[in-house]
């Protein structure tokens, strides 16, 4: 699918890797509506982007938001052609602690916005995308790509909540690449290794440098830029679908 003239619906768009997607997608002549919690952050990124950009704060688990976001997304630019699903939260707790067990509500909150958020923007834009015109000779009209994390296949002491969070992202793309294959839907998943985001990029050397330490080539973190070309590419990419791509320099995360 070309990007230009079209239009993606990012989640998480307000900074980090959906703020860099953003950005390369506009470069390449698409629309973007930046979907995310934080007003201030995507008033300021959807200004920073210019026209080809719109913004609408929600929450990505709750179906009433979205929906509403969608409508807006629809109104504004015409349909959704792309969806990238960069909305996530952490949170490390070890599954019994000092304190005893890790509370169920913290494993649920991480479950419920890493991985039913993500399904239920997917599910959404989905049935937006069924209706589009096909764009390519082979009948596609909608691209997903979905963000899970390294943490999918070497979850760390305390990562229980969030490697079954994006282990479910994973698990789950084959599937929904079967069930929207008949309707010209492709599902991608972006599993990233440790990139620059704003809270590395602060972050000091002693938290910095054992993260590059165990990189591989190129011994550095990753550069946003980077997996926004990755995203782009896999829209441009046809026949890429129904996978899972690792995106971090053969980085293999240690228990601790």
């Amino acid at each position: 699918m070309d990007l230009n003239n079209k239009t993606a619906f990012i989640t998480g768009g307000a900074s980090g890797l959906g703020l860099a997607t953003a950005k390369q997608f506009i470069t390449e002549g698409a629309n973007v509506m930046l979907y995310d919690l934080n007003v201030d952050s995507l008033q300021q990124a959807a200004e920073s982007l210019g026209d080809k950009a719109a913004w609408c704060a929600g929450d990505v688990s709750d179906e009433a938001e979205v929906n509403k976001a969608i409508a807006a997304t629809k109104e504004k630019f015409g349909s959704i052609h792309i969806n990238v699903n960069s909305a996530g939260i952490g949170g490390a707790a070890r599954t019994v602690g000092k304190n005893g067990a890790m509370p169920l509500e913290k494993f649920e909150h991480i479950i419920r916005v890493n991985l039913i958020g993500t399904f239920n923007v997917l599910r959404l834009c989905a049935e937006v995308m069924q209706v589009n015109e096909p764009t390519t000779s082979d009948g596609e009209r909608g691209v997903i790509i979905n963000v899970a994390s390294i943490a999918a296949f070497d979850g760390q002491t305390g990562q229980a909540g969030y490697a079954a969070s994006k282990g479910g992202i994973v698990a789950m793309t084959l599937p929904i690449a079967r069930d929207l294959a008949q309707r010209g839907v492709r599902v991608m998943t972006i599993a990233p290794g440790i990139f620059e985001t704003p809270l590395l990029a602060a972050a000091p050397d002693e938290v910095r440098d054992p993260l590059i330490a165990i990189t591989q080539f190129p011994k550095r973190l990753g550069d946003p830029e980077e997996f926004a070309e990755q995203a782009a590419h896999i829209v441009r990419c046809s026949y890429l679908n129904g996978e899972t791509i690792r995106l971090d320099s053969a980085i293999r995360m240690p228990a601790v």
